[in-house]
């Protein structure tokens, strides 16, 4: 098990940020870990990599104590905050050897240097300064500098902030490919991206943790409704389409447009089109929609 936390709770002051919450995540696992501001993300993320010592609770990474073996588990981890320290007035490539000398690297660094650049798509703007990069870019060198030191455990902290869509396939394909080999902690407000690359997702809200699932059965634990748009070339009546088999309710977009919600959450396209056939009806457009991820999320964590 790469990280163990058990009991984790961390309080400031009179405010209690996590409440003992507990999860495990395997190696080749990407786990989703999202939740609102405020929610407990950081706190549990930067209690991991061992920037916050002061909690209760235990927190394993790789089988050792972040309190008792900190420096072990920091060399283990590549961590990526949300807003990512750089050396502005540093060249790319220099600036990668930094920190790959901080890390204490042997062998063949400049090597290592090349393939991570190439990796985070970098080879273009390496030999300019980091100050002089666009945010996407220097997104791309604060994720190669985590990469540098080819750690087992990466902590991604909103990875594609500033990223133009193709730069957002890109990273994410790149999250993806180390994915395999390592374990991945993603927090993102993109839920597009967690159903995309991650294998499992973590709700934090209030500090606990509200599902621990892939994404698929959290929604379905939640009720997943399926609701399926209908568009005919024809106008039909609510009462007409009332006799197609297993329909629970209908709402009405347009006069020829519908959302049909089928009983017990079935999917009955067949008996639309079999209905639609025997009544010598056209069906322009028929799409099945189920509860989306972002809806779950802000059912599970609105305020009540």
């Amino acid at each position: 098990m790469s990280i163990h936390i058990q009991n984790l709770t961390k309080t400031f002051g009179t405010q209690k940020a996590v409440n003992n919450i507990s999860f495990e995540i395997s190696k080749g696992e990407i786990v989703g870990f999202i939740g609102p501001n405020g929610a407990g993300k950081s706190t549990t993320m930067k209690i991991i990599t061992g920037y916050i010592t002061d909690f209760e609770g235990s927190v394993q990474v790789n089988g050792l104590d972040v309190r008792t073996k900190a420096i072990e588990v920091k060399k283990s981890i590549g961590y990526l905050p949300e807003h990512n320290p750089m050396y502005l007035d540093m060249y790319v490539t220099e600036y990668l050897l930094f920190v790959a000398r901080m890390y204490s690297m042997k062998g063949a660094i400049q090597k290592q240097i090349t393939s991570i650049i190439e990796l985070t798509g970098l080879q273009v703007e390496q030999h300019k300064k980091i100050g002089a990069l666009s945010k996407g870019y220097r997104q791309r060198v604060g994720l190669a500098s985590v990469l540098i030191h080819n750690p087992q455990v990466l902590i991604l902290d909103e990875p594609t902030t500033g990223l133009d869509p193709n730069q957002i396939i890109e990273i994410r394909n790149v999250i993806a490919s180390v994915g395999k080999e390592k374990t991945v902690i993603l927090s993102t407000h993109i839920m597009q991206e967690v159903e995309a690359i991650c294998n499992r997702v973590i709700i934090i809200n209030n500090g606990s943790i509200v599902a621990n699932n892939d994404s698929h059965k959290i929604k379905q634990s939640q009720g997943n409704s399926v609701t399926i748009s209908v568009e005919f070339l024809e106008t039909c009546s609510k009462d007409m389409l009332m006799q197609i088999p297993m329909v629970a309710d209908l709402i009405p977009v347009s006069a020829t447009q519908w959302l049909i919600k089928p009983i017990d959450n079935v999917d009955i396209r067949q008996n639309i089109f079999n209905f639609a056939v025997q009544n010598n009806i056209t069906v322009l457009a028929m799409q099945f929609q189920e509860k989306t991820l972002e809806q779950v999320f802000q059912e599970l964590t609105k305020i009540t």
